[in-house]
């Protein structure tokens, strides 16, 4: 929302400066975004006189002109444009001023040999217009040697307001002002609400069919208006001043009482309408081109202004292209309606459509200002293209009902953290527009333009805005005595212990959004929970994987020319009713660069992924020496079908999913190369068991370890997991450990079946084992490998 420090004065009187201005509204909770003073791009331009003008000898599209700025020694300005002539006033740009079209700083310079001291300027290089067939044209008595910032009014400085979406009443210059006011900054002027005499029914009738999108539709004709003439000067300047061009005087008419007041109108051509008008359900299927001059498909969801013959008008979003006024109306119709919020909201997410009018609207307009609106619009209109005004229709009724809220003083207080005087509360809420009846408690009416306030809460909330929030007295927060107790949760500590482990192994931490796209979540079987009204399409769908957002993080690191891409994030994935908190790791490109050493680069395969989801999985509590290695989960599209697997506690709880992802996945999110990835699932880690007393301390054995090496004879599509896992439990008591060291398949080896060496590691407690001991310990090893599949290799 934009305003300028003149328009405000329409509304608020008393001395104020634009820092005033500026420093109150941040108080009372309007952000200010920005100021602007639209005289520091204009300054070194001087209304200036023209005094001879002579062809250029050595060109025959340039003049010579002598120039009076102001200083009383002429000024030689070389100048094509063709309404150059003696006694023409405009603007000159003096040498050090800078072109606002384009950032050119002027400078003494010959042109075809003579030279220039500036340049005469058109409204297009000074950006007040589009227009550039030649330079600008002032009244003949303008000021010679004036500023033209000074001349032109341009030094009207521009406050960029941020409003929040509850406060539709400050979505108007007037609705600013009268907070302003509330905080002391001024007065509120009364508003003029003038009264219309209207002549006759309209010639066009108006009717509302969807009362329950459109309560109210109020309208009147105007015959006999001429739009030929400009609106006035002061009009357009405001209205140019916060970026609206001016189209007509009747457009400027409806834009300018819709930010000076709040009120979005409409202004229709009656001789492009047919019939009555009325405010209807679109028909499916119905479009209608827009004043943007797009086509839009309407559903039967959506409201519509519409005659006979088609719709017209986007309820309360934008009008149609089809109706709009031109130089040639003649007679015309003023429609002022009050839509439901909630409908109008809907149907601009649907279209994809924002304009001023739908973010007014879908704020809830003042229900209670439909007449007086109407006749100020109507006077606008009668005052500046004249015409014959009938006299308004209404059709339905707004929903004006009288809110009534109950609220105690004292609560400023003990809700506010402000103590302040009743008698201050009730001159505060007055001047924003409440009715009080003092009594126990306080009877307070809340206006018809404060559809956000609903209780005592919210009254509490304007007494300490307008009072300043920087009155709350700063109090420090209870602590007890003594050292602080740990607050972190089991599961938080569970998500730093992983963090450091991923971080200490060389992955770095990314964060992304738990928001993906449509695109992003289909390979992943799209989201369960998606947003109606998302910020962005990019960002809909509630992430049922963590693997999208960190392939886009890969993607983009790629295309940064990252060699090496080593990521994890610790996140939610959002699948069924639940939240799952979850770490990801994904590993992309090089393992190792090239070197004189290694060769060529190597890049990571499935058995990193393996390593890092152990390690991972290890630092998280879970019983890594334990995992079963099984088959991915069947997800299509998903996993690398062979070179990808589980890791899982029993043959149902899957801790981890790892391996290469599938080359199609990858291609559709534009990352090269093979990528590996990781996905742990921290809430299917077996939580520790509470402690019990205290395990004794570790007590290195005195006997010298023993290993012992075995080869089997195992099927091919053994996992060798598998076989470690049965020979460690073969003799808990003896056996500490059991590794694979060899792995081999070719001559010698039965086709089919591959050759695997284990170390076992053997620890005697009390004494030495006997040679009989390790027999016996042997054949308990060679009768679980055989349990799996594999024999003993002669």
């Amino acid at each position: 929302m934009k305003i300028t420090l003149d328009w405000l004065r329409e509304h608020l009187d008393g001395t104020y400066g634009v820092d005033d201005v500026v420093a109150t509204l941040n108080r009372i909770g309007h952000e200010v975004e920005g100021v602007e003073n639209p005289a520091e791009k204009l300054a070194g331009f001087r209304v200036a006189r023209v005094l001879t003008a002579e062809k250029h000898p050595q060109a025959d599209k340039l003049q010579v002109l002598t120039v009076d700025s102001g200083d009383g020694v002429p000024l030689t300005v070389v100048c094509g444009a063709p309404n150059a002539r003696a006694g023409l006033v405009g603007v000159l740009g003096l040498p050090g001023a800078v072109v606002p079209v384009n950032g050119m700083e002027l400078k003494v310079a010959a042109v075809r040999g003579i030279e220039s001291n500036g340049m005469m300027c058109s409204t297009r290089e000074l950006e007040l217009g589009d227009d550039h067939d030649g330079i600008i044209e002032l009244p003949a008595d303008a000021p010679v040697g004036t500023p033209f910032a000074d001349y032109s009014g341009a030094g009207d400085p521009v406050i960029d307001i941020s409003i929040t979406p509850n406060r539709q009443d400050c979505m108007g210059v007037r609705g600013i002002a009268r907070d302003l006011a509330a905080a002391g900054l001024g007065t509120l002027k009364p508003l003029a609400i003038p009264a219309i005499d209207g002549a006759g029914a309209p010639a066009t009738e108006i009717a509302t069919l969807d009362p329950e999108a459109c309560p109210a539709f109020y309208g009147r004709t105007i015959a006999g208006v001429d739009n030929r003439v400009a609106a006035p000067e002061w009009m357009r300047r405001r209205l140019e001043a916060i970026g609206q061009r001016s189209i007509s005087a009747l457009v400027d008419i409806s834009n300018y009482v819709m930010f000076d007041l709040g009120r979005p109108s409409h202004i229709y051509d009656r001789a492009k309408l047919s019939g009555a008008l009325v405010a209807r359900r679109a028909k499916d299927g119905e479009t209608v081109t827009a004043l943007n001059g797009k086509d839009y498909s309407l559903s039967d969801t959506m409201t519509v202004i519409a005659d006979e013959r088609e719709v017209h008008d986007i309820a309360g979003i934008m009008g149609g292209e089809h109706s709009g006024c031109s130089e040639d109306t003649t007679d015309v119709l003023i429609e002022i309606a009050y839509f439901t919020p909630e409908r109008i909201a809907l149907t601009g997410q649907a279209l994809g459509l924002t304009s001023d009018a739908r973010s007014r609207f879908e704020r809830g307009v003042d229900p209670a200002f439909l007449d007086d609106g109407t006749a100020i619009v109507t006077r606008y209109v009668l005052d500046i293209c004249g015409g014959t005004a009938s006299a308004m229709t209404r059709a339905g009724s707004p929903p004006a009902a009288d809110k009534i809220v109950d609220y105690d003083p004292a609560l400023s207080a003990t809700l506010g953290g402000i103590a302040i005087e009743p008698a201050k509360q009730r001159e505060i809420l007055e001047a924003l527009g409440f009715g009080v009846t003092e009594g126990n408690p306080w009877k307070v009416a809340v206006p018809s333009w404060r559809r956000d306030v609903d209780g005592a809460p919210d009254i509490v909330e304007e007494v300490t805005r307008i009072t300043g929030f920087d009155a709350i007295a700063s109090a420090p927060l209870p602590r007890t005595d003594g050292v602080a107790k740990p607050t972190a949760t089991p599961d938080q500590l569970v998500e730093r212990r992983v963090r450091r482990a991923a971080a200490s192994a060389g992955f770095h931490e990314a964060v992304t959004w738990s928001f993906v796209s449509e695109r992003e979540a289909a390979p992943f079987g799209g989201g369960t929970w998606s947003l109606a009204n998302p910020i962005s399409e990019d960002l809909k769908v509630m992430r049922p994987s963590l693997l999208p957002g960190l392939l886009a993080a890969a993607a983009r690191n790629q295309n940064r020319g990252a060699g090496s891409i080593r990521l994890f994030e610790i996140g939610r994935r959002y699948v069924g009713a639940t939240e799952h908190p979850t770490l990801g790791v994904l590993m992309a490109g090089d393992k190792t660069p090239r070197g004189w050493q290694t060769g060529k680069a190597a890049p990571f395969d499935a058995f990193d992924a393996k390593a890092a989801a152990l390690a991972l999985l290890d630092a998280a509590g879970a019983p890594a020496d334990r995992l079963q290695v099984m088959e991915a989960v069947a997800e299509a599209g998903i996993w690398h079908p062979g070179q990808s697997a589980t890791l899982r506690l029993g043959p149902k709880a899957v801790l981890a999913e790892f391996g290469a992802l599938h080359p199609a996945l990858t291609k559709h999110f534009d990352v090269d190369g093979p990528v590996m990835a990781v996905q742990i699932f921290l809430d299917a880690v077996p939580a520790k068991r509470a402690s019990g007393p205290a395990r004794a301390a570790f007590t290195p054995p005195a006997l010298q370890s023993v290993r012992r090496d075995f080869a089997f004879l195992a099927p091919e599509t053994l996992a060798a997991g598998d076989l470690v896992r049965a020979i460690r439990g073969a003799d808990k008591a003896a056996i500490v450990d059991a590794r694979l060291f060899d792995r081999f398949a070719g001559q010698g080896v039965p086709e089919g079946q591959v050759s695997l060496a284990v170390e076992v590691e053997l620890q005697p407690l009390e004494k030495s084992f006997t040679d009989a001991e390790l027999k016996a310990i042997a054949d308990k090893v060679v009768a679980a490998a055989a349990k799996v599949g594999a024999v003993l290799r002669g």
